[in-house]
């Protein structure tokens, strides 16, 4: 475009000597460099694609944690940080075009930088953008089959991530996993989609989901298995109300999960893995 843009104004300064008005012919607009060309390789259609996704980000940035005043405000520090998440989240887009933005990214992300930005050493403080952008590339790379629409129904998508976890309680309590699905016909979908995707940081205050993510990016066999056991030790921690409820109640409770103790939350969660183990 900045070629054309060069060439148009050597047309027009050659149009005004000649008496010209300088304006470039129709014809000679590639069709790949026409605003309305909806092309892949069409400069313009990426602009579009590419503003559309900035508008998302900021949308969700300005709504992530708006209790903290470390994420939200009029402040200098929330402005700056606020500034810090989208810088991240634009650039992973654009470096992951097969997956983007996905809405929801922005909660993912917030925990990282939280804790970079408040390392008591500034030194490594000044880095947290960048140390964020790390871990978060890292982080994704082991869910990012989960944000992928195009791999919802295959074997590493979402799908078959939540009839893991389905499976997952099946094993430890039949009599609930028969209750809600069966029973109740409550599909772990309408709950879990949002417990998986967003590791948890919806269900939980701030401080509870640093607590759980210490447990889920300490485990050496990767997250994803330690994610699903925390998951199913939720249900298995409210079962006598599961077991108590319909379909409505039931569904509001597990879209609306009560606080609860997380140390005994993990220590639950740990003991089904002593149990698979065994």
């Amino acid at each position: 475009m900045a070629r054309k843009l060069e060439e148009s104004t050597g047309h027009k300064n050659e149009g005004m000597e000649s008496g010209g008005c300088g304006f470039m012919m129709r014809s000679e607009i590639a069709h790949d460099e026409h605003p309305l060309s909806l092309g892949k390789t069409s400069v313009w259609n990426q602009f579009f694609q590419d503003t559309e996704i900035i508008e998302q980000i900021d949308r969700d940035v300005k709504r992530t944690h708006p209790d903290m005043h470390f994420f939200c405000g009029d402040t200098s520090l929330a402005k700056s940080n606020q500034e810090a998440l989208r810088h991240i989240l634009i650039i992973f887009a654009k470096l992951n075009p097969g997956i983007r933005y996905v809405q929801g990214m922005n909660e993912v992300l917030a925990p990282l930088f939280y804790v970079f930005r408040n390392d008591p050493d500034q030194n490594n403080a000044a880095y947290a953008e960048a140390d964020a952008f790390f871990c978060f590339v890292e982080l994704l790379s082991g869910f990012r089959d989960n944000f992928c629409q195009k791999l919802d129904n295959s074997v590493v998508g979402i799908r078959s991530t939540i009839a893991k976890l389905s499976e997952l309680l099946k094993k430890h309590d039949g009599e609930l996993w028969r209750h809600l699905e069966i029973t109740t016909k409550v599909n772990p979908q309408f709950y879990a989609f949002r417990w998986i995707t967003l590791l948890l940081t919806q269900e939980f205050n701030f401080a509870d989901s640093l607590h759980i993510w210490d447990t889920l990016l300490s485990d050496p066999e990767g997250p994803q298995e330690t994610l699903l056991r925390v998951c199913c030790a939720m249900l298995i921690l409210v079962r006598r109300r599961l077991l108590a409820g319909d379909f409505t109640s039931n569904l509001k409770l597990l879209q609306n999960y009560p606080s609860t103790n997380i140390s005994h939350l993990l220590y639950v969660a740990n003991k089904l893995h002593g149990a698979s183990a065994g």
